[in-house]
């Protein structure tokens, strides 16, 4: 009989208990809801030491909450500033941002907020705040597992190895997005920047041909290769001028086939103006030479017409 009172009576302690953690529980979610509102008007307000403060008893009263670790790391990220960097006080406050936004990243299950916060942390790992690289490419090879469609991750990998020296790694990663993407115009104007950094001008241009037969109706693309053929023809001096010609040529098929798409295109019309007078001055026949100078003209009057149009219609 004895036992079965203590049973009754043990039972009867842990639906006690358990009744008193629920309640409790349910009250601390109150608690985190009402900080959190009230943390993020000071948000709002930019009144970051509030708001971190406030934020702070949200995660004491719901650990749960993972909205508000992102929000407490971005508070104390925009409490830090990169002019006091190496105040102990200033600095705490960035190593308290990475702490919160590597909470968010883990806990976090709205892949939005989740990137945001691994972005972040990837920032305060910077040149203006930690200055740590090593610590960069990790966060970003994460990312790109969490989302391999996600071209704008392969880009950071690919800057931060091209930061540190590594040209051959960071082709290695834009290739990787090309393959992910194979159809998406930002990888191959990316490539084309990277490229045209190490001056490697016929894979720039390869690029750039590539992205333009995938907009094959968008004059923006192949204006911008010409574009590339212009600045190559007036910026190198160590071309010949067979070479020069080459490329003025080249830039004038391509500007062409964007105007072509799009008659009143301005800055086309411009960058024709501009090869036509190159093209000039590479012309040893005179009368050539001041008919292409005539045709310059036209094209330029006819963008500075387009532009005062547009100032007009902004007005």
């Amino acid at each position: 009989m004895l036992r079965g009172l203590w049973r009754v009576a043990s039972l009867a302690i842990l639906l006690a208990l358990t009744t008193s953690l629920v309640a409790c529980s349910q009250y601390g979610k109150l608690q985190a809801k009402k900080a959190f509102k009230e943390a993020n008007t000071q948000y709002s307000q930019q009144e970051y030491k509030r708001a971190a403060a406030l934020y702070e008893q949200v995660i004491a009263a719901d650990p749960e909450m993972s909205v508000a670790y992102f929000y407490l790391a971005n508070s104390y990220d925009n409490l830090y500033k990169p002019s006091r960097k190496g105040e102990k006080d200033n600095d705490a406050y960035l190593t308290k941002a990475i702490e919160f936004y590597k909470i968010a990243g883990e806990k976090e299950k709205d892949p939005t907020l989740r990137t945001r916060s691994l972005q972040f942390l990837i920032a305060a790992y910077g040149p203006d705040k930690m200055n740590d690289a090593s610590q960069q490419e990790p966060i970003v090879n994460r990312m790109i597992q969490l989302d391999p469609q996600d071209a704008d991750n392969y880009f950071a990998l690919a800057k931060i190895r091209e930061d540190a020296g590594d040209y051959e790694k960071a082709a290695e990663v834009l290739l990787q997005a090309k393959q992910a993407r194979p159809n998406d115009p930002q990888v191959y104007l990316q490539l084309a920047g990277f490229y045209n950094r190490q001056e490697e001008f016929e894979k720039t241009i390869e690029a750039l041909t590539q992205r333009a037969s995938i907009e094959p109706n968008n004059p923006e693309a192949f204006y911008t290769i010409s574009t590339y053929y212009w600045d190559k023809a007036y910026r190198d001096f160590r071309l010949k001028e067979p070479e020069k010609k080459d490329f003025v040529m080249k830039g004038i098929e391509q500007v062409d086939k964007a105007l072509q798409l799009k008659p009143d295109y301005m800055e086309a019309l411009t960058y024709k103006n501009l090869l036509l007078r190159l093209q000039a001055n590479l012309e040893k026949d005179p009368a050539k030479q001041a008919s292409l100078i005539k045709d310059a003209d036209k094209l330029r009057d006819q963008a500075l017409a387009l532009k005062k149009k547009q100032v007009a219609g902004i007005k």
